[in-house]
């Protein structure tokens, strides 16, 4: 075995020609791995059925472009009947590159070597569906010598491997765990954060019980974050909204700050204290205290791209703010006095 490092230096990788990222769907579903989770018989299994229709014949995705391709649906929770039975739901013209199997191989047990075979005699497949992720997996869980996290880790790059040489995208379905996160939704997916570690695009699904419309959280190397609100409506996906990260970070800024914007419209500098500020824009809805701390938080994101300075300096009991319009350059070396 060769243990000899092999590097490429920077000047060469820069002068190298490389492909693009592949996605099956533009924007949204990049070639590697990529692993959707969602709690159980929440719809996933539909959004994927319908997601491998659309790839396989070309048809747009919610308006979102789709490379055509061949596409391999492992329903390992499904029978033919089943598969069957949802597709006449779903279409009537069945396209004959989009092939099903309900039963496979584990990982490490078969699975890799099924898939490569497959991909030998239908080299125009760019896109594979493993639903479920559990259902390929064997029980060894954190029994291993490398435990909970090696184990998850371990399997989803087995998995890469074949997407990364394949140059195709695999989707695994997996499972969220019933436990909540308020702060990071991606942190409920079931098992250790080696399987969200190990993909290259996460994607989250949730929905409320009884509730048609869900919310798509997607995350990963190749795609930007975005948060898609869907709608379940005779057995399909329907997309409502879509956010790019800057769209999200835009809804999180208060109102408060884009009239403090059309305050300054006219006005080349102001300053004065929180109340004043209030006081000269007739604001009703906001208290003084809430002022500073909004500023605080989002003068970088709501003022300075309308070219508006914010600064602030406390002066015995009072805390002044200063706004500073800036029709050009500021050629100021930063240290402006309040």
């Amino acid at each position: 075995m060769d243990y000899k490092l092999k590097t490429v230096d920077a000047e060469t990788l820069l002068s190298t020609p490389m492909n693009k990222t592949m996605f099956v769907v533009d924007g949204l579903i990049p070639q590697g791995v990529n692993v959707i989770s969602g709690a159980s018989k929440i719809g996933k299994s539909w959004l994927m059925l319908w997601l491998g229709l659309q790839v396989s014949q070309g048809l747009p995705l919610w308006d979102i472009p789709t490379q055509q391709c061949d596409v391999l649906y492992l329903c390992l929770e499904d029978t033919q009947r089943r598969i069957k039975d949802r597709l006449y739901s779903l279409t009537d013209n069945a396209p004959s590159n989009l092939y099903f199997a309900v039963m496979c191989g584990l990982i490490g047990g078969g699975l890799e070597l099924q898939i490569t075979d497959f991909l030998k005699d239908n080299p125009k497949t760019k896109l594979i569906i493993i639903d479920t992720l559990q259902k390929v997996r064997d029980s060894k869980g954190s029994s291993g010598k490398a435990g909970m996290y090696g184990n998850d880790y371990d399997d989803i790059s087995s998995i890469k491997r074949i997407a990364d040489e394949y140059n195709i995208a695999i989707i695994l379905v997996h499972h969220l765990r019933k436990m909540k996160d308020g702060d990071d939704p991606f942190n409920e997916v079931s098992g250790s954060t080696g399987i969200i570690g190990a993909a290259d695009t996460n994607y989250v699904l949730k929905r409320k019980r009884n509730d048609n419309k869900a919310t798509l959280l997607i995350s990963g190397r190749d795609v930007e974050y975005q948060e898609l609100t869907l709608q379940f409506n005779d057995l399909k996906w329907e997309l409502v909204e879509r956010k790019n990260s800057t769209e999200i970070q835009q809804a999180e800024i208060p109102a408060f700050l884009f009239r403090v914007v059309d305050f300054m419209k006219d006005r080349s500098e102001w300053i004065g204290t929180a109340t004043q500020l209030l006081t000269e824009m007739e604001e009703t809805e906001t208290t003084p205290n809430v002022v500073t701390k909004y500023l605080g938080q989002f003068s970088c994101e709501a003022l300075e791209p309308f070219g508006i300075e914010y600064r602030t300096k406390r002066t015995g009991k009072s805390r002044l703010i200063k706004f500073i319009k800036r029709d050009g350059g500021d050629e100021n070396d930063g240290n402006i006095s309040i």
